[in-house]
């Protein structure tokens, strides 16, 4: 076998064995099945009535669903630096660095697990959707492709926690700033409201904010876009499928071999 064969195989070692761990920690998947429900229901029936939007026949509901989608996927990245920092405090990294494994195995074993979390509450988040009155308007294709780059980004900002979760072993600490980084992004988005009823500066920074962009594209794909409002006139929301892109290379080109050479070092402590 050749050295990316074998960290392929590797890497799929170690992506089933974070898969078998669910079977001994079912609060887990408890949670993962609780939470996105949690969120399509409390931003429907609270938020609903608050925030119309014309020319959606869902209205505000069908507005949404595409911003949940967006900020699950990214707070679903979490769980790549939580797991990366529990192994690393229980000293199993220690156990890896005696097997003759890949380095990047262990990395990318857990990036690539975690993207079937994602997809698990991206399902129940669409099932939950469609009971509130989402709808998917375009094609069964293009409605895959949305589903496709969400998993897509949530696979390159997992690389990102990948590095926080090595950079503080600690899942408590882990947890805490992941969400002082992460709310901020997804809030100030066009995820829960119009672009339209944000201040100037605020409105500035969203329209070049991935997540809005993978929102905006996620809401074209499944063709829930408003046509009383077009984008905004701005690049990326005018391109957010391309800008979306740009960003995923951009993170994997740059955290992918700095999670690498971070694992690396943390090894040999």
């Amino acid at each position: 076998m050749t050295n990316v064969k074998w960290a392929l195989a590797d890497g799929i070692v170690i992506a089933k064995r974070n898969l078998i761990k669910v079977k001994r920690v079912p609060e887990l998947i408890v949670w993962l099945l609780i939470s996105p429900i949690m969120f399509v229901l409390l931003f429907a029936y609270v938020f609903g009535g608050s925030i119309p939007v014309p020319g959606l026949a869902g209205g505000y509901r069908e507005f949404l669903i595409a911003g949940i989608f967006a900020q699950t996927v990214v707070f679903g990245a979490t769980y790549t630096g939580a797991g990366i920092a529990d192994d690393m405090h229980k000293g199993i990294i220690d156990r890896f660095r005696s097997l003759p494994m890949a380095r990047s195995a262990v990395l990318g074993g857990r990036t690539a697990s975690d993207v079937l979390y994602n997809l698990i509450s991206l399902v129940i988040m669409a099932g939950t959707g469609l009971l509130v009155g989402w709808r998917v308007r375009g094609s069964l294709f293009d409605a895959l492709l949305g589903f496709a780059l969400l998993l897509l980004f949530a696979y390159a900002f997992s690389w990102v926690m990948a590095c926080v979760g090595l950079l503080v072993p600690s899942v408590e600490v882990v947890n805490n700033a992941s969400f002082v980084v992460i709310f901020p992004v997804t809030f100030i988005s066009n995820a829960f409201v119009p672009l339209e009823n944000l201040p100037g500066p605020l409105r500035a920074f969203a329209n070049w904010n991935p997540v809005s962009t993978l929102t905006q594209a996620a809401r074209e794909l499944f063709g829930n876009t408003n046509p009383l409002f077009p984008p905004p006139d701005s690049w990326p929301m005018r391109h957010a499928v391309l800008y979306t892109l740009l960003w995923v290379a951009i993170i994997m080109v740059v955290f992918v071999p700095v999670a690498v050479r971070m694992y690396n070092r943390a090894a040999t402590k």
